[in-house]
């Protein structure tokens, strides 16, 4: 997987108003933690997750997206008209059909050529999303397209400590489950990329590398269901476990095809889900944590926005400079993972 002639823009990105700590979460579940005799500022300690952002109520997944969206083409200096495909890579959608694609191209007000599709793989999706549009671009299909991320954590955070409140038959063990629920946030992002010889942004995607580890797609599903809206099972230790050991080999694959070992990154962008993954990742692939950029510890797991909003965060902030090279490392449930190499 190498890429040639595809440039990257500056992501656009925006934070949902609210914050929601992980002590409030803790307040609103008192009685299950006094019943089972459970520590309070478990959640924090367990994920290093203080807080997560939510959206106001009834904001749907393709405003937040055509939010960022909107940021992304204005900082890209390209138009509207330029863009030859939009993709919304988000877990969460407006609806069942048609698209969120089509929502976020009517919000936007792009060209009636613009082709339009959602692709969803849980929180890889907008690492995938990059990658489609990069291949269109290197085969001349489109000069440029943009990628969107909108996701809505508020029906899954909300259901999940209704269910820890009513079910009087929970215990330590049947609880463990749905806490990963509670580390999920809300948030949006967008990246335009295009073809160098259209608009040089100076910011490549050099290539990457991918792995499915599919025996192991039991270990985190949700759903919804009428009664109990959405909820979300998830057996985090051997997650994590299976997960990281995926992400090595897909860093293998990715040092071999970029030809980059670790000291040749400047820094990384990682889907986040807890401190413990991130440790762990960073072992077992040899990686210097130091070069890890979070923002782990006050937006939670956002999600496929989590790796690409956190880039966005990183850029802004100073943590990757112009002529750095950066990898976006992805895990997600299926098992999946997906690492991007960066030239910026």
């Amino acid at each position: 997987m190498r890429f040639s002639h595809v440039c990257l823009h500056d992501f656009g990105y925006v934070l949902p108003p609210h914050i929601l700590t992980s002590e409030a979460i803790e307040d609103q579940l008192e009685p299950l933690y006094s019943r089972l005799k459970l520590p309070k500022g478990r959640l924090e300690l367990m994920s290093g997750i203080s807080s997560r952002r939510f959206w106001d109520e009834g904001t749907l997944p393709s405003q937040g997206a055509a939010a960022a969206g909107r940021e992304a083409l204005k900082r890209s200096g390209l138009a509207a008209a330029d863009l030859g495909c939009l993709i919304h890579t988000s877990v969460s959608r407006d609806m069942m059909e048609p698209a969120t694609a089509s929502f976020v191209h009517q919000q936007l007000g792009l060209a009636a050529e613009c082709q339009i599709f959602d692709l969803s793989n849980a929180c890889l999706g907008f690492l995938n999303g990059m990658i489609i549009l990069a291949n269109m671009i290197e085969l001349g299909q489109v000069q440029a397209g943009l990628i969107v991320a909108g996701e809505t954590a508020e029906d899954l955070v909300s259901s999940t400590i209704r269910h820890l409140q009513e079910d009087q038959g929970l215990t330590r063990k049947t609880v463990k489950p749905l806490f990963a629920s509670l580390t999920i946030g809300s948030g949006a992002v967008a990246l335009v990329m295009s073809h160098r010889e259209l608009h040089d942004s100076g910011h490549y995607l050099v290539g990457g590398s991918c792995r499915a580890n599919t025996a192991y797609n039991n270990l985190c599903q949700g759903g919804q269901n009428a009664e109990q809206g959405t909820l979300m099972s998830t057996a985090s230790e051997e997650l994590l476990q299976r997960g990281v050991e995926t992400a090595a080999a897909c860093w293998q694959g990715f040092s071999r095809n970029l030809g980059w070992q670790a000291e040749d990154v400047d820094r990384f962008f990682c889907h986040q889900v807890g401190r413990a993954h991130a440790q762990l990742l960073f072992s077992q692939l040899a990686l210097d944590p130091g070069r890890n950029f979070e923002t782990l510890p006050i937006l939670g797991n956002v999600g496929s926005v989590s790796a690409p909003i956190t880039m966005a965060m990183g850029i802004e902030q100073g943590a990757l400079e112009d002529g750095q090279r950066a990898a976006l490392l992805g895990i997600g449930s299926g098992i999946n993972s997906l690492m991007l190499g960066v030239d910026w």
